[in-house]
């Protein structure tokens, strides 16, 4: 386990919700604080936005390598994508005072090192990896260097990828790490989430492991807690109007305050490890299976399989008894509705 701030992030711990809002800003400062405002009102324990420019992500021209030609960015070239979805930089500070003034945790994903600069003057609590960002290991050396606690995510990353950048951050001593295993699809077939990745992330590196979720709907999520994330990132936007590059695979804020809710339904749920009866359901006992007289009887009468039967509720003796109770005599006259107990069968 480790801390962001206030919060801490484990197997042990309520799931620690990242509400992503990347390029739902729609471009006005405005907004971008709504949106935060909208993601903490929704139970979000987090809020992440991206620190970059257009010319510290790309360079703008309409070359073959630089267009992008299939998906949901499919027209763009990448000079234009991250021009229209970035942050501007002279936001920060303003985005930064504002979650902490109404006590939110707000930090970044930096994509070169005068992100990582910049965000040092701000005293962000954490930074995070993008997937596609794994294997610039020169800015996950800076950003390690930083020693504060880092969220990977592994989005087309193989084993020895991760272990690269690991080691990096084991290097500087950086060892308040989390894993997110991450589909790098937009949106993400939730079919195709391969959440088993999770426990063979966490078993294999030995660190807290996440998902950082791009699909449509919030199952994965909920579903990735039960193997074990400790932490879910989710695409965040305000509402439908001024929809950036990221709005279709982004929750709304009622399915934000739902997904935290059933995230920590989830970890509640499965917390035990052992069998514990919840004491909620002990009074219910009453309504299982027993032994009762279903024939009138005499004191001193024989009891046969006749005579005795078992059904609910749960007042007489357990039905493992109902072969032992027969050929016992009664103490006392019994009715038909009355419970087979010991104080009235004579044990000859």
């Amino acid at each position: 386990m480790f801390r962001v701030a206030n919060k801490t992030i484990g197997k042990e711990y309520k799931p620690f919700i990242i509400a992503e809002v990347s390029a739902n800003h729609g471009g006005k400062i405005q907004r971008a604080k709504d949106t935060i405002l909208a993601a903490k009102r929704a139970g979000a324990d987090a809020v992440k936005i991206q620190t970059y420019t257009p010319d510290t992500m790309t360079i703008n021209v309409n070359k073959k390598d630089f267009l992008i030609t299939e998906g949901l960015w499919k027209g763009y070239n990448l000079y234009q994508l991250y021009k229209e979805a970035s942050t501007p930089f002279d936001w920060h500070k303003e985005l930064f005072e504002f979650a902490r003034s109404h006590k939110i945790l707000l930090f970044s994903t930096p994509f070169d090192e005068t992100a990582v600069d910049l965000l040092e003057t701000l005293d962000t609590p954490a930074y995070k990896i993008a997937s596609f960002e794994i294997t610039d290991l020169p800015l996950i050396d800076y950003v390690s260097s930083k020693r504060k606690p880092m969220f990977i995510s592994t989005g087309m990353a193989d084993i020895d990828e991760i272990s690269e950048a690991l080691e990096l951050c084991y290097k500087n001593n950086n060892r308040d790490i989390l894993l997110f295993h991450c589909i790098s699809n937009y949106p993400a077939d939730p079919w195709n989430s391969h959440l088993g990745d999770i426990s063979y992330l966490a078993n294999y590196f030995k660190v807290q492991v996440g998902l950082s979720d791009h699909t449509t709907s919030n199952l994965a999520s909920v579903l990735a807690i039960a193997k074990g994330a400790s932490a879910i990132e989710k695409h965040f936007k305000l509402d439908e109007v001024e929809c950036g590059p990221d709005s279709s695979f982004s929750i709304l804020p009622d399915q934000l305050k739902s997904l935290c809710y059933d995230c920590e339904c989830a970890f509640q749920a499965i917390k035990s490890n052992e069998l514990r009866r919840n004491p909620n359901e002990l009074a219910n006992k009453k309504f299982r299976r027993s032994i009762y007289f279903v024939r009138r009887l005499t004191k001193g009468q024989k009891i046969t399989d006749k005579d005795i039967k078992r059904i609910r509720p749960g007042y007489g003796l357990e039905p493992k008894y109902f072969d032992w109770v027969i050929g016992k005599k009664v103490k006392v006259n019994v009715d038909i509705g009355d419970a087979v107990t010991l104080d009235i069968i004579l044990d000859e």
